[in-house]
This record gives C-alpha cells, sequence and structure tokens, in this order.
C-alpha cells in the first residue's frame, strides 16, 4: 500500500488533511465582525484583548500605587542598598586594619568590621528613606494630591530633619542636597514634558 495516499497527522490531529478531500469538514468559522475565530476553542479573540490593562481593579481605586504602597518597598530597597553598599565598604577598609592580624582572628576582625559597617549604613539610609517617606505621605495626604512637589517638598525637609543637630549651615546644606536630587529626580521622570515645555521634539529612530 502506497504510504504517500494516507493524510499526515499534525499535532493537532489530522483534520486538516482530512478537511481537505471532504468538502463536507470545511466549515468556514468567523466571528460576526468579520474576525477569525479560534479553531479549537469556540471563542471570538476580540474579546480576549482588548488593549486595556490585564488586572482588575476595584472601582474608585487610581490605577498606579500610591505613596503609602510605595513606601513599604522604598524603606526596604533602601536598607538592602545601605546593607550592601556597608559591606562593600567594610571589606575595603578590613584589609588595612587588620594587616598585623593573621589567621581566624584576623577572618573574625574583618567579619566583625564588614557586619558593623553593613548595619551602620542600613541604618542611616534605612532613616533616611523612611523620613522622606513619613513626609511625602503627610504632604499627600494633606494637599490631597500626589505630584512633584510632594517628592520635592518631602526630601528638601528630609535633608533639614536629618542634620537638624548639627548646625544652621549643615543643615541648609543637607536640605539642599535633598531638594537638588529630588529636582534632578523629577526632572528625569518627566522629561517628555520638560521637552514639550521648552519646545524641544524627540528625535525618532
Amino acid at each position: 500500500m502506497d504510504q504517500n495516499s494516507f493524510p499526515s497527522s499534525g499535532l493537532f490531529g489530522s483534520y486538516g488533511a482530512y478537511s481537505s478531500s471532504d468538502p463536507s469538514l470545511q466549515v468556514p468559522v468567523t466571528a460576526g465582525t468579520g474576525g477569525s475565530l479560534s479553531p479549537f476553542l469556540n471563542v471570538d479573540p476580540i474579546y480576549l484583548n482588548q488593549g486595556d490593562s490585564q488586572f482588575i481593579i476595584p472601582n474608585g481605586q487610581n490605577r498606579t500605587r500610591g505613596r503609602l504602597e510605595l513606601a513599604f518597598s522604598q524603606i526596604g530597597g533602601s536598607c538592602m542598598a545601605g546593607a550592601i553598599y556597608g559591606a562593600l565598604n567594610g571589606l575595603r577598609i578590613s584589609g588595612p586594619e587588620t594587616r598585623e592580624l593573621a589567621g581566624r582572628v584576623r577572618m573574625s576582625q574583618m567579619i566583625t568590621l564588614v557586619t558593623k559597617q553593613g548595619a551602620s549604613s542600613a541604618n542611616a539610609i534605612g532613616v533616611v528613606a523612611l523620613m522622606y517617606s513619613i513626609l511625602g505621605v503627610g504632604l499627600s495626604w494633606s494637599r490631597g494630591t500626589d505630584d512633584e512637589v510632594n517628592t520635592i517638598g518631602a526630601a528638601t525637609l528630609t535633608g533639614l530633619l536629618y542634620k537638624s543637630s548639627a548646625g544652621l549651615k549643615t543643615m541648609a546644606r543637607a536640605g539642599a542636597v535633598g531638594f537638588g536630587l529630588s529636582s534632578l529626580w523629577c526632572l528625569y521622570h518627566n522629561k517628555d514634558k520638560v521637552r514639550a515645555m521648552i519646545g524641544v521634539e524627540q528625535t525618532q529612530y
């Protein structure tokens, strides 16, 4: 018997081969709007993805996370970043400071320095992130809106309060640092709006 006389079966069976030889199996499956229906599911693909968000949002809730929701991830991320920075800094300074030691004593001393530096940096940066988050949430609730003014105000107040015990000059310098960093972040985050305001057209590649 000739093997070519048998229709080849594919991944979903040999329906295609049989349908080509039997005209009664060639039933058009189309949607009411002219789009093709799925040949395996009796579902119109136009209803599967209409270009909207693929998650359910309760009525009256914003589509983006608020400042209070972002505060938890910001504080945790800041603590982790501070711990990593402190650990690397402790590893850098532990070599020269334990040069005169040897063996297990030196290794123990190096681990102690790395741990202390990591905990100290994580504590300092975590406190700054906590103050910034609390001030940002307070400004957002008091003003009834969440915009760049809250970001710049919270960062400036954080710098002022964090260095409030070091004198007016240091306090003003820390506030200026907070104001500058937050302004740069807002400019970067809204660079398209800034370009539109100053009349710079974005180059299309």
